[in-house]
C-alpha cells in the first residue's frame, strides 16, 4: 500500500499525521508513505528529508510549486508501488488500524474503492453512508455521491487504467470531479463503516483547505464540468435524478440558504445567483425538483424566479427553525443499552412555536405564513406526500475526537391537530444508547464523554440538537451509573452543567461513581455474610470488578450522618472529590453483579483494624477516587465488625427473585459437579441435547 499525502508549508499541523503514519499498526514493510513536497518555503523539505532517513518506508518527493493538491497527488499515483494508494491530507491524521482494516477490507474484495468511516470536528461528514459494512456496492446499491471528498483508498492499477487523475493548478471542485470520474466505472466499492479511519481537524490558524472565499463565477464553472460527467456517464431516470439532486441541494442551494445567505452583500448574493441560476435551468429539470423536500423547492422555485430578495426572506425564516426534542422515558435494559423515549418535532421563532401545516381538502400543506409573497395568490405548497419523510435519528458522539455513532431508534411520525386547521408533525418512540461492542462489529466506545444527539429531518431541513434538556421529572432518577462488561468499565449518564443535556461518561473519563450514588439508598441483604446492594447497574456480562473499603473517623455530630437520603437527584457536592485524612484502615473487597445491580461483600473480620466506632465507605473509583459512605460500624479488638445502621431491606419480590436466582445457581452448581464428568463421555450430538435439557431446566 502506498500513502499519498500532498505538502506546503504545514508547519506543526502536520505532526498528527506523521504521528499517525509511525503508529500504524500495519507491518512497515507492508506499506510506503510518499510525501510531495509542493515546494514548501519553510523548514518542512529538511524536515521530511529527516524523516524519510529515519524510517525506510518513508519516501519524500520533491517538486515545483503548483499552487493546488491536484499535481502532488498525481505525482504520487505515478510514484506509488503498492497495489492500493491512500490519500492523506497534511493536517489530517489517521488511527491506528485503519490502513490494516483497510486494506485487508480491499484486497479480499479486490475492491477499487475502499471508504473509511470519517470524523470531523468542524465540516460535515456524511454519516448515513457509513451506516455499516458494506464488502462490496456500487452507485447504482449505496448514496456513494454523498461522500465526495479524496481521502480514500484506491487500487492503484484502476486509477491508472482509468486514466483518472486530478487538474493541476488552482481550481475549485477538483475532489468531486475526481470521485465522479472514479465511481462511475469502479465495479467494485467497499466502505469500513465500523472503525473510524480518517480524522479531518482544524486548524487553529483557520487555514484548513477550502476555508477560501468562494468566487461564483469560477466555482459553478468548475461545478459544471462535474455535472456534465454526470450527464455523460447516466442515462435520464432514477440514478441520474438522484446524482444530479445530490448536487443541487448541497452545492446550490446550501450557498443560497441559511446561514451562508443572510450574510452576504447585495452585490455578492446577486453574483452568486447569477452563476447559480443557469446551472439549476441547464440541468435540474422538473423530476430533479420535485424529489426535493418541501422548503427546498420552494427555494429552487424562488431561484428559478430570479428573486433574491425572495431567497433572504425564506432563509429569514428557515433559520428561525430549531428541534426541539424531550426525553420523555430513560431505562437501562438488560443487554446494557439505554432505552430513551422521546418526542421530537420542529419548531421556530423566538418564543420556538410549532411549525404550523395547514390542512386543506384532505391534504397538508406549508402553511402561508411559511410561503408568503413567494407563490402567486391563494397558492399552497402541498406536502402531503412528504409527511413520509419525516424521521429523526439518535448518535453519539465524542466530545473530543468528534467520532460519532450512529444509534437505533424507530420513530413513527404522527399529525397531530392544532388551533383551527393548522396541524404539526411529531415523531414518537425509543432509541438506544450503547457504550460497549454493538452489532455490526461496531466496537465499544473509546473512553471520553460522549452526547446524545437528536438530528431531525422534516420538510427538506435538517436540524440537530442534543437530547436532555426538555426532560420528565422522573428521568434523573433512573439516570443510574453502571458497570458493563469484562473486565467491568464504568458508564455513568448524566445531565451537563449548565445546559443540562445528557452524556456519557465511558470508562471513568472524569466523573465518578460515588458522586453519583451519593443519595441512592443501599440495601441490606438478608443473611450472612453481611452483604450489601448498591444503585449500580450491571448486566450477565458485567465481570466482577475491584474496590476497596474504608474504615475512617466517624463525622463530628453536626456533620452528615450515615443515614441514607433518598429524596431528589444525586449531588455532586455531596461527596468529597478524594478520600479525606480520616481513613484509618483500608481493606481490598470486590463487587460483583446480582440481578441487574452491584453487591458488595462485607467481611465479618478484618484484621488489623483498629477497635472502636468506625464509618465505613467504598471506594469504587480506585484507591485514590471520592468514599461512597455505606453505614456506621462497630469493630472490636479481634477485627470483628458490626454495621451499626438499620439499613433497609430490599422489597419482598426482589429478596424472592434473589433467592431463586441463588437456588437456580445452587442447582446449577450441583448439576455441573454430578452430571458433568458423565455429559462430557457423551457423543456430541447427545452432549448437545443433555447441555440444552439442563439450560431449559436449570435457567
Amino acid at each position: 500500500m502506498s500513502v499519498v499525502i500532498p505538502v506546503y508549508n504545514p508547519g506543526k499541523y502536520i505532526d498528527p499525521c506523521i504521528d499517525s503514519l509511525v503508529s500504524q499498526t500495519l507491518p512497515p514493510e507492508e506499506f510506503e508513505v510518499l510525501f510531495v513536497n509542493d515546494g514548501s518555503t519553510d523548514d518542512t523539505p529538511e524536515r521530511l528529508d529527516k524523516l524519510a532517513a529515519r524510517y525506510p518506508h518513508f519516501r519524500v518527493i520533491h517538486i515545483p510549486n503548483s499552487g493546488w493538491p491536484g499535481k502532488p497527488r498525481n505525482v504520487g499515483v505515478a510514484e506509488a508501488k503498492g497495489e492500493y494508494v491512500q490519500f492523506l491530507d497534511q493536517d489530517d491524521h489517521l488511527s491506528t488500524d485503519a490502513l490494516r482494516r483497510l486494506y485487508e477490507m480491499g484486497h479480499r474484495n479486490r475492491s477499487d474503492i475502499v471508504m473509511g468511516k470519517v470524523a470531523s470536528n468542524f465540516r460535515g461528514v456524511p454519516h448515513g453512508v457509513f451506516r455499516q459494512d458494506r464488502e462490496k456496492c456500487t452507485l447504482l446499491t449505496a448514496p456513494l455521491y454523498d461522500s465526495l471528498t479524496p481521502h480514500k483508498m484506491f487500487r492503484t492499477a484502476f486509477l491508472r487504467e482509468h486514466g483518472i487523475a486530478y487538474p493541476e493548478g488552482k481550481r475549485r471542485l477538483e475532489d468531486q470531479l475526481y470521485m465522479m470520474k472514479a465511481y462511475f466505472p469502479a465495479e467494485v466499492v467497499s466502505i469500513l463503516g465500523s472503525y473510524t479511519c480518517y480524522h479531518y481537524s482544524k486548524r487553529d490558524d483557520g487555514n484548513n483547505a477550502g476555508s477560501a472565499k468562494l468566487v461564483p463565477d469560477g466555482y459553478y464553472g468548475n461545478l459544471r464540468e462535474v455535472l456534465d460527467v454526470v450527464v455523460a456517464n447516466t442515462e435520464p431516470g432514477a440514478l441520474r435524478d438522484r446524482i444530479l439532486r445530490r448536487f443541487y441541494r448541497v452545492e446550490m442551494l446550501t450557498r443560497l440558504s441559511e446561514p451562508a445567505v443572510l450574510k452576504y452583500e447585495a452585490d455578492y448574493l446577486r453574483e452568486m445567483t447569477d452563476a447559480v441560476r443557469p446551472l439549476a435551468l441547464d440541468f435540474m429539470d422538473s423530476s430533479v425538483h420535485d424529489g426535493l423536500g418541501p422548503m427546498l423547492r420552494l427555494r429552487s422555485t424562488v431561484l428559478r424566479d430570479d428573486n433574491p430578495e425572495g431567497l433572504l426572506e425564506l432563509a429569514r425564516f428557515a433559520s428561525s427553525v430549531k428541534a426541539a426534542v424531550r426525553l420523555e422515558n430513560l431505562a437501562w435494559e438488560p443487554d446494557g443499552r439505554i432505552a430513551v423515549t422521546i418526542a421530537a418535532r420542529l419548531v421556530h421563532g423566538d418564543d420556538r412555536r410549532p411549525l404550523t401545516l395547514l390542512r386543506r381538502d384532505g391534504r397538508i400543506h406549508l402553511h402561508p405564513d411559511v410561503t408568503g409573497d413567494l407563490l402567486p395568490d391563494g397558492e399552497l405548497l402541498d406536502v402531503t406526500d412528504d409527511i413520509k419523510a419525516f424521521k429523526a435519528e439518535l448518535a453519539l458522539r465524542n466530545r473530543e475526537t468528534a467520532v460519532e455513532w450512529h444509534c437505533p431508534a424507530t420513530l413513527e411520525a404522527q399529525v397531530e391537530d392544532l388551533d383551527g386547521d393548522g396541524c404539526e408533525v411529531v415523531l414518537r418512540g425509543v432509541g438506544r444508547l450503547s457504550s460497549e461492542a454493538g452489532r455490526g462489529g461496531r466496537a465499544a466506545l473509546d473512553r471520553g464523554f460522549w452526547d446524545a444527539w437528536v438530528s431531525v429531518w422534516g420538510l427538506g431541513l435538517l436540524r440537530k440538537v442534543r437530547l436532555g434538556a426538555d426532560r420528565a421529572p422522573h428521568v434523573d432518577e433512573q439516570c443510574l451509573p453502571a458497570l458493563l462488561s469484562t473486565p467491568a468499565r464504568p458508564v455513568i449518564p448524566y445531565f451537563t452543567d449548565p445546559h443540562s443535556n445528557l452524556t456519557l461518561d465511558v470508562a471513568g473519563r472524569a466523573k465518578k461513581m460515588a458522586t453519583y450514588l451519593a443519595r441512592r439508598p443501599v440495601l441490606r441483604m438478608p443473611g450472612r455474610p453481611v452483604h450489601l446492594r448498591l444503585e449500580v447497574f450491571t448486566t450477565r456480562a458485567t465481570g466482577p470488578a475491584e474496590a476497596e473499603l474504608v474504615l475512617s473517623e466517624l463525622p463530628p455530630p453536626s456533620g452528615p450522618t450515615a443515614s441514607v437520603d433518598l429524596s431528589g437527584p444525586p449531588s455532586a457536592a455531596e461527596v468529597p472529590e478524594a478520600a479525606g485524612p480520616s481513613a484509618v484502615h483500608t481493606f481490598p473487597a470486590s463487587v460483583r453483579p446480582v440481578h441487574g445491580r452491584v453487591h458488595l461483600t462485607v467481611p465479618a473480620r478484618v484484621p488489623g483494624a483498629p477497635a472502636g466506632s468506625r464509618q465505613l465507605s467504598v471506594r469504587l473509583d480506585g484507591p485514590k477516587g471520592p468514599d461512597l459512605p455505606l453505614s456506621r460500624v462497630s469493630v472490636d479488638r479481634a477485627g470483628r465488625l458490626r454495621l451499626d445502621d438499620p439499613l433497609p431491606l430490599p422489597d419482598a419480590h426482589l429478596q424472592r427473585q434473589l433467592t431463586m436466582q441463588q437456588r437456580q445457581a445452587a442447582l446449577r452448581g450441583a448439576a455441573r459437579a454430578v452430571a458433568g464428568p458423565l455429559v462430557r463421555r457423551l457423543p456430541p450430538a447427545a452432549r448437545r441435547k443433555a447441555r440444552r435439557l439442563a439450560a431449559r431446566v436449570l435457567g
